[in-house]
């Protein structure tokens, strides 16, 4: 059996938003859906919500009218599991509980047929655990569809142990005939996107913990420097400050407490407050009526200096290099008195002042790296791409103000808006970027997906401009360890340990996607 063909009908238990839009994918790809909720009136609000919904994609041209019809005339609300007898799949969508999940697909599996496949959205539960309550665990698998359903085009089709491999393929295959990008995820907490996602929030909410930056600071930063599309605060008002927390909660309980995915107080003090995000109009911002969003701390514009002084060649930021000379300002450079031919990826730039602007290796900027000329440091962060990166933060350390002011301006004169930080090792982008590579990395050592499933679920499941692994292969193995140890000496928690396969990979300088 290789996927599911419009004939077979769908069975979708649950009819909240996951629910809907899940059953109006199936809709739309041709099936027959029973939709089942124990509460009938929910039900009815989820019909009227997926005609309320494909009624939108008529207007915008997106589907014709005659189709419209033809979906709607196939949704069918079953007042009972009974009903769905017939299904090939029933895909559960109910709340994210362990013994209501076994109970609905205990019920199930006395109505349908013996080849009929059971399919869990859970997004964090383990499908073992869940299977472990059937007496044919073999066809319960993992069919986890991003929210909204209808519109994010991510599913993890994860295997328990006792999964068969035929029913995973059956539906990493239906889930491809429904214009989905489906990927393949063993089963272990957070599974491929919630495990992997967990520094993007982690070191966002450590930075505001330790009071780096205030919010509005921090999803700049990473918007405009790190190139993701919303910033980690802002997108956990998005999902629920509850419900984030709870997700972050659950793998590092499943993790035996793991510092590496540890909660946030911060977080919990808003969870605790009531102060949820967007749903309940507060949470790292206000919501309310003439409520404003707060700018960013941004440096005031400096003169740019005429001359600077450069070490190095190489790192991850060489087109950096490019745009200053491109920017008409004077580069010279030396070598002299410093140790760079030991690192061909270190490099330094000496502003006026007697100091060094140099990316971040994850350790304060005050501290002498192994390389350099020695030359009090500023640190800057990590950009996803510097010549469209919007913004640069910076950590000067022990810095005089003269030289602060020349790596503003010097910034500035490259069209980039410059936020200065406390000492924070790493500052934001490094650490945050170290950390993705570093868990994908481990994800892949411990075999939860291959390289290419764990890019295309990170990019397809939560948009990052990059898939990580993709980005460590850009920034080099032994960049990334570099970052992590000096964080790893900082914090001295257990945090930042690296994964044996990054450290490997560090040594023998191979690549994620060779």
């Amino acid at each position: 059996m290789s996927r599911l063909q419009p004939t077979h009908p769908v069975g979708v238990v649950g009819s909240g938003t996951m629910g809907a839009g899940i059953a109006q994918v199936a809709l739309l790809a041709g099936h027959r859906v029973l939709l089942h909720d124990l509460d009938p009136d929910r039900a009815a609000k989820a019909h009227r919500d997926i005609t309320a919904s494909l009624d939108r994609l008529v207007e915008k041209g997106r589907l014709k009218p005659w189709a419209k019809l033809w979906a709607l005339d196939r949704l069918q609300i079953a007042p009972t599991l009974e009903h769905l007898a017939p299904c090939a799949l029933v895909i559960e969508a109910v709340a994210e509980s362990l013994a209501v999940k076994q109970d609905v697909f205990r019920e199930l599996e006395k109505i349908v047929r013996v080849e009929a496949i059971l399919a869990t959205n859970t997004s964090s539960l383990s499908i073992t655990e869940i299977g472990a309550a059937l007496e044919h665990p073999q066809r319960l698998v993992g069919m986890h569809f991003f929210n909204p359903a209808p519109v994010l085009p991510l599913v993890e089709v994860v295997s328990g142990l006792a999964t068969d491999p035929g029913v995973a393929e059956t539906v990493y295959e239906t889930a491809r005939a429904w214009g989905k990008t489906p990927v393949r995820a063993r089963s272990t907490p957070g599974f491929i996107v919630n495990r992997i996602a967990r520094p993007f929030y982690g070191e966002a909410l450590r930075a505001y913990e330790e009071g780096a930056a205030d919010p509005a600071t921090i999803d700049a930063v990473l918007r405009e420097c790190g190139g993701f599309k919303m910033g980690p605060l802002e997108l956990t008002d998005l999902i629920g400050q509850d419900v984030n927390l709870a997700v972050s909660t659950s793998v590092w309980e499943a993790f035996h407490h793991d510092p590496r995915y540890a909660p946030s107080l911060a977080q919990r003090e808003l969870v605790a407050a009531g102060w949820l995000g967007r749903k309940t109009g507060r949470g790292f911002y206000s919501y309310g009526e003439g409520a404003a969003k707060p700018e960013p701390a941004t440096a005031p514009p400096a003169p740019a200096p005429e001359q600077v002084v450069v070490r190095g060649s190489g790192g991850p930021f060489r087109e950096l290099l490019r745009l200053i000379t491109d920017a008409g300002i004077e580069v010279k450079r030396r070598s002299e008195g410093t140790d760079f031919a030991k690192n061909p990826e270190a490099c330094e730039i000496e502003v006026p002042g007697r100091v060094r602007l140099c990316l971040t290796n994850g350790h304060f900027a005050g501290w002498d790296p192994e390389y350099g000329s020695g030359l009090p440091a500023i640190a800057f962060d990590l950009a996803l791409d510097y010549a469209a990166a919007t913004r640069i933060a910076v950590a000067p350390a022990d810095a005089p103000r003269q030289a602060l002011d020349a790596a503003v301006g010097l910034f500035h004169a490259l069209g980039k808006r410059v936020t200065v930080l406390p000492d924070l090792p790493g500052l934001l982008v490094a650490r945050t970027v170290a950390m993705l590579v570093n868990e994908a990395a481990d994800a892949l050592y411990r075999g939860v997906a291959g390289a290419a499933d764990i890019d295309t679920a990170m990019r397809a499941g939560v948009n990052y401009p990059l898939g990580p692994l993709a980005w460590g292969d850009r920034l080099g193995a032994r960049w990334v360890t570099t970052v992590l140890d000096n964080l790893a000496e900082v914090y001295r928690d257990g945090r930042y340990r690296p994964s044996p396969l990054l450290r490997r990979m560090a040594e023998t300088g191979r690549k994620f996607h060779d």
